[in-house]
């Protein structure tokens, strides 16, 4: 039953978006600047919130590095090299990396990974679950970097 809930809100944020971009598409299609720059305003949107949330994943990682004595916690600011210092935290083998790359097998390889971490840490091993909650998989980095 979650899953079909999520499907539809995922499906309704669609829609939404696709009628949001066609009636401003066709509202200025004298001019062909505004339906561009509106994209662009857009995708300069959606990259600054990324930006925003790596930079947070990434202190939370190095922290908690920090916080568990594993070396190279800089590590944690490089894009896929940051799994490594994932599987050192948790005390997983270093191969796991290229589970990671597999589509759906990431997935649960991440939750253990988190789980792992959340262990590493002290805090219970569910912590790790959360990571699939999306809303709630925000708030789990910062909760075992800075929490005591």
């Amino acid at each position: 039953m979650k899953a079909r809930s999520r499907i539809l809100s995922r499906m309704g944020w669609l829609l939404t978006l696709a009628a949001i971009l066609i009636f401003a598409t066709t509202a200025a299609a004298q001019d062909d600047r505004v339906p561009t720059a509106m994209l662009g305003g857009f995708l300069l949107i959606a990259c600054v919130i990324f930006l925003v949330m790596y930079v947070y994943v990434a202190l939370a990682l190095q922290t908690i590095a920090t916080k568990t004595n594993t070396e190279n916690a800089w590590l944690a600011w490089i894009p896929i090299v940051n799994i490594i210092l994932m599987c050192n935290i948790a005390k997983k083998p270093v191969w796991w990396i290229i589970l990671c790359l597999i589509p759906l097998v990431n997935i649960v390889i991440f939750i253990i990974l988190w789980m792992g971490i959340a262990e590493a840490r002290g805090k219970p091993n569910w912590w790790g679950i959360l990571m699939i909650v999306p809303v709630v998989s925000l708030i789990v980095p910062g909760y075992l970097a800075w929490s005591d």
